[in-house]
Parts: C-alpha cells; sequence; structure tokens
C-alpha cells in the first residue's frame, strides 16, 4: 500500500468498522513510512485490509483521527473546502434576522476531527485542536474566509487540549480584521462577544435553547444564574419576566461584559438583575446561610472533569453545588443543572444531581433532560461529541 500508513493490532479495528473516527496508541502495531505530525495516513487492519484515511498525531493518545472511511478518497484542500461548506450549509436555516451567531463546524460530527468553528455576525472564530486541523489550517482559512458574508476569521487555538497533541498555543487574525465590537443576535437579544480574551471562543453557544428555555419558564420567578460569565441565562430570564435576577461570577471581566450585554437591551428591566463577583460555591453558601429562597435556579459550571480520570472529584463538585442549588429552592422551584465536562456521563451526572437531592433532604422531578443546540450535532458513532448534559428539575 503506497505513503504512510498505521498498521492496527488484531481485532483493533472493530471500532473503526463501527465509524469510530478515533484510534488510540494502544491500538496501533506500528507505523509504515515516515509520516510527520498531522499527515494523512491509511489505517490498515493486521490483515492488510485497507480501513480509513486518517490525520496521524504522534504526540498524543489519540494516535489518529478520521477523515474519511470513503475508499479513493483525497484529504486535501477541496477535501476540506467541501467540508466546511457542507457544515455551513447545514447551519444556514439556524441563521436569520433574529439569531445571528450559530457553530459552523462541530469537529468530529462534521467529518473535520478537531475542527471547531464559531460564526459571530460577519466573524468566525477557528479553534484547530489536533494536529491534523492544524495541518489543514491554510485550506480551513481559505474555507471559512469564503462563505457568504464573512469578514474575518480570528483563531483562538489556545484550548488545553492542544497540548496533548504536542502543539503550542495559537491566537490572532488569519483572515480580515476583526471589528473593534463583535456583536451578535440571539433570540432578539443583543449580546457583545470577546473573541479575543473570552471563554472558548467568546459565548456558549451550546446553550442556545436552553437560554430559550429559561425565557419561558422564569415569568415572575425569583431567579438564580450561578456562573453566569457574560449574562446569557441572565438576559433570557429578564426577557421572560423574571421578577429578579441574582447573578454570581468570579470574574470581573466577564460581569463586566454581562452588564454592558444588559445595557445593549434598554428594553429589560436592569433594575431587577444583580451581580456579584464572587467564587459562586462560597457565594451560594453565603445565600444559604441567610436564607435565601428562588424560584428557579441556574447552574452552568465551567468544565470539573477534562477526561474520566477526574470524574471521582470533579462528582464531588457537582453534587456540592447541586446541592446547595436545592437548598435555595423554594418548594416547587425549577432547576436547570449542567456539565460540560467529557469525564462525566449523562448517567453519572444524572446520579450526582439525584444525591444532592437527598443529601439536601429534598425530592425531584426530572421534567427534561438536556443538551446543546442542534447547531452541536453529534454523529452517531461519536457519543464524545455529546459533552453537554443538562437536568431540568422540579424540587418537590
Amino acid at each position: 500500500m503506497a505513503g504512510p500508513a498505521l498498521v492496527l493490532r488484531p481485532g483493533r479495528e472493530r471500532s473503526l468498522a463501527l465509524r469510530h473516527p478515533w484510534v488510540f496508541s494502544g491500538a496501533v502495531d506500528r507505523v509504515t513510512g515516515d509520516p510527520g505530525t498531522g499527515d494523512t495516513v491509511a489505517l490498515v487492519g493486521a490483515d492488510g485490509a485497507w480501513l480509513a484515511s486518517a490525520a496521524y498525531s504522534p504526540a498524543s493518545q489519540i494516535r489518529a483521527r478520521v477523515w474519511s472511511f470513503t475508499v479513493g478518497a483525497t484529504i486535501d484542500d477541496a477535501f476540506i473546502r467541501r467540508a466546511v461548506e457542507r457544515a455551513a450549509a447545514a447551519r444556514a436555516p439556524m441563521l436569520d434576522a433574529r439569531h445571528t451567531a450559530a457553530r459552523l463546524v462541530h469537529g468530529e460530527s462534521d467529518g473535520l476531527p478537531g475542527v471547531i468553528a464559531d460564526r459571530y455576525g460577519d466573524v468566525v472564530v477557528l479553534q484547530c485542536l489536533a494536529a491534523g486541523a492544524e495541518r489543514w489550517r491554510a485550506a480551513l482559512v481559505a474555507a471559512l474566509a469564503a462563505l457568504p458574508g464573512v469578514r474575518c476569521v480570528y483563531e483562538r487555538s489556545d484550548a488545553e487540549v492542544r497540548a496533548l497533541e504536542g502543539l503550542p498555543p495559537r491566537t490572532g487574525p488569519l483572515a480580515g480584521h476583526l471589528p473593534p465590537a463583535v456583536a451578535i443576535l440571539e433570540d432578539g437579544i443583543a449580546y457583545r462577544v470577546d473573541p479575543v480574551a473570552g471563554q472558548k471562543t467568546g459565548f456558549f453557544l451550546d446553550q442556545r435553547d436552553n437560554r430559550r428555555l429559561v425565557r419561558e419558564l422564569a415569568h415572575e420567578r425569583r431567579t438564580l444564574n450561578a456562573f453566569c460569565y457574560t449574562g446569557g441565562f441572565t438576559l433570557a430570564a429578564l426577557a421572560g419576566g423574571a421578577a429578579s435576577v441574582a447573578s454570581i461570577d468570579s470574574s470581573g471581566d466577564a460581569l463586566a461584559l454581562a452588564r454592558e450585554n444588559l445595557a445593549r437591551n434598554p428594553a429589560l428591566p436592569a433594575a431587577a438583575a444583580t451581580w456579584v463577583e464572587a467564587d459562586a460555591f462560597a457565594d451560594l453558601r453565603r445565600l444559604r446561610n441567610d436564607g435565601a429562597v428562588f424560584d428557579l435556579v441556574v447552574l452552568d459550571p465551567p468544565k470539573f472533569a477534562p477526561t474520566a480520570a477526574h470524574a471521582q472529584r470533579a462528582a464531588r463538585a457537582y453534587k456540592d453545588v447541586n446541592l446547595l442549588a436545592f437548598k435555595l429552592l423554594a418548594p416547587g422551584g425549577l432547576l436547570l443543572t449542567f456539565s460540560c465536562s467529557g469525564g462525566i456521563s449523562a448517567d453519572l451526572f444524572r446520579k450526582i444531581v439525584a444525591g444532592a437531592a437527598l443529601d439536601a433532604g429534598a425530592d425531584g422531578q426530572v421534567l427534561r433532560t438536556l443538551g446543546a443546540a442542534p447547531d452541536h450535532p453529534v454523529a452517531l458513532a461519536f457519543p464524545e461529541g455529546e459533552y453537554l448534559k443538562g437536568l431540568l428539575v422540579r424540587k418537590v
């Protein structure tokens, strides 16, 4: 077989037969040829049968990520362009006059492993998080910059996961010029996004549908938004007629942008919002000790467990914060609680929340299971793409 290849150990081709796009280092028997980081290699079974074309990452435990399971597929600029165009076309119905932001590319689930691209108006923020994505950066930038209405492609390849691929962090403009202020609309609510210094690419687009749900539920409810970041759930609750919204975050910069976002929406009742710069765990305990009561609590904490190795410690943190939420909820109150940790499964997260209710002396009913918005699709063969887990729980 021409070109470099990864020959797998006997029996280790089964996940590829099920179209899972990752090959771990322990599955590889030997490497033939001399592939460099990010180069395209053939994945070959122990019997010599061709299985897929993939990006090679010698520094990572995920030794290869599949580009294509199609025999004869050529991984080149045209392949990358077609994949970007296909992913962007699928999101086109999600963008209109009231919604000007969406995830355009969601990594493996869009056939572009390690590639994240989020659109904020006429700006696209790109993350290249794996060796193959890094190898094809120029083609990705060209494809994204050619999409209708895109005037700037900005890079935020500074996530910690790049270190696992042996890649340094990279940020900065890649095409066009970043405007002084990047503004979006979501359900008609205006936000400013900070692609340069904000978390991830600047905004939590995955919570779009869940913010809409909060807007539907918040009417006349005393609302608490812990880990509020730049105020997405806060503004949604205010738009839904919340009686009050208390918002907590440890970042002064995030709270400053949250306040600015509220000011961008003069129709929202600013007097109903209070902002607290504090550690959320500590402030939730303060509220509990003060006897505070809420009708709606939103918990959207940061990633406590990036991998399963961190799950035990993370489970304690998730349990603590949910226990405090149950203590603060009035009877009949609603809790929207989330985990974005890849190391916490949906089943484990539900058990953690149930344990928190038990320790709080409360009973709860799951009204809905929640996840990411449809611009974050999950390939059927790639359950790892379903990183955001959430529950809507009523305290009985």
